[in-house]
């Protein structure tokens, strides 16, 4: 059905049927001197004549055609019947299958994705480009935590980046929540001669290291000890002793719990935290170790300080990998295969572990101080590397702060000594231990 409508004046109604011959008589001699007006006069008329649908129409369409089909239903013989259930059946196979497969695909384009870059990352080759997009924080985008008593020596992210943690000369470990900046455990240092009855160093903490299941965190001091702690509740689980010199470095072996502690006595001492013993010493400085490294292959990095090696160190073999001018203070891997370093003449360079030279170095990266003539670069006292990236960040001994970015791309200035330099996992944040000396 369709309903249509005329619009007309109600005066013209009430006429007579000879007032309207009249009225229709004058129209058509106007019509008649109009001419051509003639039909450019109709066209709106025209339109008012068009027929408009109602919403029943629609209705009453799609009432009839399931009428139809219901009837069609019913007058199928039970053979049709059952060939129709069955196409429609197949139909719903189909899409199931179709849709099952798309993400079976996407699942197996997900996981051999994940082992290319496994392997890639093995091998030292998976490289993520993000210095390109890195820009100098505001100083909005800035938070200071502050709670130890003497200058902070170093700290460590949780791999979930939930948490810090930093150690000071004070011979304290506190716990701080990234999101809130809020302190959450504080692990007091003691008076030297009390280590027989309390809980924690006595002596100044100069490194820590926490697994990568974040399971386990260790700190060294300069009393020669290493003490394991529960990450979740700052408890101490063991003290590992061993070196005859301080504790200057710590690694955990990635997706391990084998530990690489390195010490002022030249020798890196391997652990099994899981076991709490002690597994090999290695070999190879001629002067005391500053810093040390390691990821998932069974070796470790390190600088040998003033005798000017840096050395891969793997089954009690050391490979010198280069002979900076100054002493290399601290190391730190990019991935497996190369290695940022910092030294007290003011240099950062990046290494391959196969080469005795570096690949890369920014001579006097933060600058110089003094007279002129009589310059001294300012020595880099930190470094850290966004792990399989083209992203790193050193650390200076003076008031400039800290430079990121590719080697020699960005600055942010903090005032003092920057001794510690961490990425998160994902390389969301930068953290800075600072202190008013090294």
């Amino acid at each position: 059905m369709s309903s249509s409508f005329f619009i007309k004046k109600s005066a013209n109604s009430a006429l007579p049927k000879k007032g309207r011959s009249l009225a229709t008589s004058k129209r058509k001699s106007n019509d008649d001197v109009g001419g051509n007006n003639k039909s450019r006069a109709k066209k709106p008329n025209s339109r008012l004549n068009e027929e408009i649908s109602s919403d029943s129409e629609t209705e009453a369409t799609a009432a009839q055609n399931e009428r139809e089909e219901e009837e069609e239903e019913l007058d199928e013989t039970p053979q049709e019947k059952k060939l129709r259930l069955a196409k429609s059946y197949l139909d719903q196979l189909r899409d199931e299958e179709e849709k099952k497969a798309e993400e079976e695909s996407f699942e197996s384009e997900w996981v051999a994705g994940r082992l290319q870059d496994e392997l890639l990352e093995q091998k030292g080759k998976l490289q993520r480009s993000i210095a390109k997009d890195l820009l100098p924080p505001d100083a909005s985008e800035i938070r200071v935590l502050r709670g130890h008593k003497l200058p902070i020596t170093c700290l460590v992210i949780s791999p979930d980046e939930k948490y810090i943690f930093s150690a000071a000369k004070d011979c304290s470990i506190i716990k701080w929540d990234v999101e809130t900046g809020t302190k959450l455990h504080k692990v007091a240092g003691g008076r030297k001669g009390t280590e027989a009855r309390h809980v924690g160093h006595t002596t100044q903490i100069l490194c820590m290291a926490i697994s990568s299941d974040g399971k386990y965190l260790a700190t060294g001091d300069m009393s020669k000890l290493i003490i394991i702690w529960e990450p979740e509740t700052c408890k101490e689980l063991c003290k590992l002793k061993g070196h005859k010199g301080p504790v200057s470095a710590l690694s955990f072996r990635t997706g391990t719990h084998d530990l690489y502690s390195a010490s002022h006595d030249r020798s890196v001492k391997v652990w099994n935290v899981d076991e709490k013993a002690y597994v090999e010493t290695l070999y190879g400085h001629q002067d005391a170790i500053t810093g040390l490294d390691a990821l998932s292959r069974e070796r470790c990095v390190t600088a040998g300080g003033r005798d000017n090696t840096c050395e891969g160190l793997e089954d009690n073999r050391g490979v010198p990998a280069g002979v900076p001018r100054g002493s290399i203070d601290c190391i730190q891997l990019i991935n497996e295969e190369h290695m940022i370093t910092g030294s007290d003449d003011g240099s950062v360079s990046v290494w391959s572990v196969n080469k005795k030279k570096p690949l890369s170095t920014v001579k006097v990266a933060h600058g110089s101080f003094g007279d002129a003539g009589l310059e001294q670069p300012h020595w880099v006292a930190s470094v850290a590397a966004l792990r399989n990236s083209d992203t790193v960040a050193s650390g200076c001994s003076e008031e400039e702060g800290l430079t990121t970015g590719t080697l020699n791309r960005g600055r942010s200035e903090r005032t003092g000594f920057i001794n510690a330099l961490e990425f998160s996992t994902s390389g969301k944040f930068l953290v800075a231990g600072v202190g008013q000396e090294h």
